[in-house]
């Protein structure tokens, strides 16, 4: 099986890139699984003091990988909120043969991430168990909180799109540069999702929260650095070189005063609620994969594919594809 995260070391710097571009980089439990792995080998390795997370292709991250799940043309994607990459691309990505229930991570029989047992209880005609969806889904928000309970920085660069699930790794992350031309957001609010590591309060202050989620609108990077979720949104064409130049400045603090740092600042965000917040934000994603507007949703893209029930579900807000239309 290939790998769809890329690691290497150079000058203290540890780089993780997510490598599915042929898929929007969308997420599937074998993305999840090595990106842990990745975060804990560069938190062990004492030549590394920090991180920098980025994705190939045309952009950071379009969600998961839930065409064929949406679609209802099998059960290998069944997991996780909805709005994948072709959300933000305009284009449909496909499933990945690898996803929540796929060969990257065999799950027992009759476990939570067994395939047979996400897709029944996705079944609208069945009962569904929210602690059998949250055993599943909480285990996804406890891969991208890696980011944050790694001991040393993060740097997330972002470039092209990183919508829906994808956000849930760029806001985990410590520090965000953004390309100004770039989209970030979470359109599933508008159906069948909610944020699961719910952090968007977190970043961006309640109202601006309430601003994004009651809409489903996007930032452009631009956007994001006044709104204060970016540090900093250089023009498309320069983001690599100011990306490097801060990976460069925090390279040169001593391990020990980095993990200190981060360690103090975290401190805040667990004494403010988050993982009872997490853990809502995750049973609240399930909610709205069975409610009748998230079985609608569904049965739209089983229909006409996911593509189609996307753009029904952006259009009338006019920000298909990359636009990031606010009215």
């Amino acid at each position: 099986m290939c790998a769809v995260v890329r690691y290497e070391v150079t000058e203290r710097v540890a780089r993780i890139t997510l490598d599915r571009p042929e898929r929007g980089n969308g997420i599937t439990r074998q993305l999840i699984a090595e990106l842990v792995a990745c975060v804990e080998r560069a938190d062990l390795d004492p030549a590394v003091h920090v991180l920098a997370l980025s994705g190939a292709g045309p952009g950071f991250c379009g969600g998961y990988d839930l065409v064929e799940s949406a679609e209802g043309a099998g059960v290998g994607q069944g997991a996780g909120t909805s709005g994948a990459a072709v959300s933000a691309a305009g284009a449909g990505v496909g499933s990945g043969g690898a996803g929540p229930g796929g060969p990257a991570a065999s799950a027992p029989s009759g476990s939570p991430l067994d395939p047979a047992v996400i897709a029944a209880n996705h079944d609208p005609d069945g009962v569904w168990d929210p602690m059998v969806d949250y055993a599943m889904m909480s285990r996804n928000v406890h891969g991208f909180m890696s980011l944050v309970r790694c001991g040393k920085p993060v740097v997330c660069m972002v470039h092209g799109f990183c919508v829906a699930g994808g956000t849930d790794m760029a806001l985990c992350s410590d520090l965000l540069v953004i390309a100004d031309d770039a989209k970030i957001g979470y359109p599933p609010a508008r159906v069948w999702g909610s944020p699961t590591t719910a952090l968007w309060a977190q970043r961006v202050g309640a109202q601006r929260a309430k601003r994004l989620l009651f809409t489903g609108d996007s930032l452009s990077g631009a956007q994001a650095l006044e709104w204060g979720l970016a540090i900093e949104a250089p023009p498309a064409e320069q983001l690599v070189e100011r990306t490097e130049i801060l990976l460069e400045r925090i390279a040169r603090m001593p391990v020990n005063q980095l993990m200190m740092m981060k360690l103090l600042v975290n401190e805040t965000l667990y004494a403010q609620g988050l993982h009872g917040t997490q853990v809502l934000g995750t049973v609240l994603d399930g909610i709205a994969r069975h409610t009748a507007e998230g079985h609608a949703f569904r049965a739209r893209a089983a229909q006409d594919g996911f593509r189609e029930a996307v753009r029904e579900r952006d259009e009338p807000f006019g920000d298909v594809g990359r636009s990031t239309f606010k009215g």
